[in-house]
């Protein structure tokens, strides 16, 4: 017999206040900013967050077929929605630090191995409408290291409850032109989470810009 829960599935509960920073965001509601710029005292009172692209080159081929480029990794969030490792930095605590912390609840980051730093910056992106700072960070580890943190995140303090899942990306597409990458990008992605993604991507040369607006361009058949 199925049993009634206190709080309805429509409601947000203790996460109505923060809800809204999740929610997929027009290109037309950020702009890039300078990760200088964001300690200016007109953001004092913003909302930041921090997230991280983990990686790692590698060229192995799918099925003898398909070239990887690399092994990247995003996440299965709780609302549904695809998204990078990190969340909201708290008060007193600097971006970085916040980071790195968001890390280790929801990947089991072992930061004896690996941690996060200002040199790791890829990009910033600042929300009027929504009040948000949004800091990018990407860091490249070994194949090897980059596979156990996908066991380790298993066991990960928000696996389960935050995180749903690790996800792959597939950097590939096949041979209709529209399954792997292309349709990868057509999923539900929390925020700018996309953007930031095709942004690494390029800055870290793994793609091209080119190779990235065919993807978009691509439709399936």
């Amino acid at each position: 017999m199925f049993r009634m829960s206190n709080i309805d599935d429509g409601s947000w509960g203790h996460l109505a206040d923060t809800e809204h920073f999740g929610r997929k965001t027009s290109s037309s509601d950020v702009r890039v900013i300078s990760y200088n710029e964001t300690t200016h005292p007109k953001y004092v009172n913003y909302t930041k967050a921090g997230h991280c692209m983990i990686y790692s080159k590698q060229n192995e081929k799918m099925f003898g077929l398909y070239d990887t480029r690399a092994a990247v990794l995003m996440q299965m969030r709780f609302d549904g929605y695809i998204g990078f490792p990190g969340g909201l930095i708290d008060d007193g605590e600097n971006t970085v630090s916040g980071v790195n912390r968001e890390l280790v609840e929801e990947i089991n980051f072992d930061l004896e191995k690996f941690t996060i730093k200002e040199e790791h910056h890829v990009i910033s992106h600042v929300n009027e409408k929504l009040k948000l700072i949004l800091h990018f960070f990407a860091i490249e580890v070994p194949l090897q290291d980059f596979e156990e943190m996908e066991k380790k995140s298993l066991s990960a303090h928000d696996y389960g409850n935050e995180v749903m899942g690790i996800v792959r990306i597939p950097l590939y597409t096949m041979g209709d032109g529209f399954r792997g990458f292309p349709a990868f990008l057509t999923n539900a992605f929390a925020g700018n989470s996309r953007e930031q993604l095709l942004q690494s991507l390029i800055q870290r040369q793994i793609m091209t810009k080119e190779e990235i607006e065919r993807a978009l361009e691509a439709k399936a058949i």
